[in-house]
């Protein structure tokens, strides 16, 4: 299974972005194969609109199951959901500190979205 988290800067030490569309960077873990790989999501930095929609067809691109990310709005929500993409919400702490807290069940899974957009 493919974990993406939404990441201020590339690698498992970052700190987790606290945003989803406009995250600089998303970290995927591979737990099959127990590897890493950033994806680079600067041209949503700056988008005048819809950067949370485009970075949801990036995670859901990528392969990823599950997506920790500090907050999610609800149109990128929406096409994670239709992807069949689960949300967890993490908002502190390093990527591979969000791996572990999802591994042990001590995140917060998301029904919907928890900001509006244009967060």
């Amino acid at each position: 299974m493919k974990i993406a988290v939404s990441a201020q800067k590339p690698g498992p030490d970052s700190a987790v972005d606290p945003r989803f569309g406009r995250a600089g960077y998303f970290v995927m873990y591979d737990d099959e194969k127990n590897t890493w790989k950033t994806v680079d999501n600067k041209q949503n930095l700056q988008a005048s609109q819809g950067a949370g929609i485009q970075s949801a067809s990036h995670i859901v691109n990528a392969g990823a199951a599950v997506l920790i990310c500090g907050h999610c709005g609800p149109k990128a929500f929406t096409v994670l959901r239709n992807a069949g993409v689960a949300v967890y919400s993490a908002t502190a702490g390093t990527v591979a500190e969000a791996v572990e807290s999802f591994k042990r069940g001590a995140l917060k899974k998301l029904d919907s979205a928890d900001v509006e957009g244009h967060w």
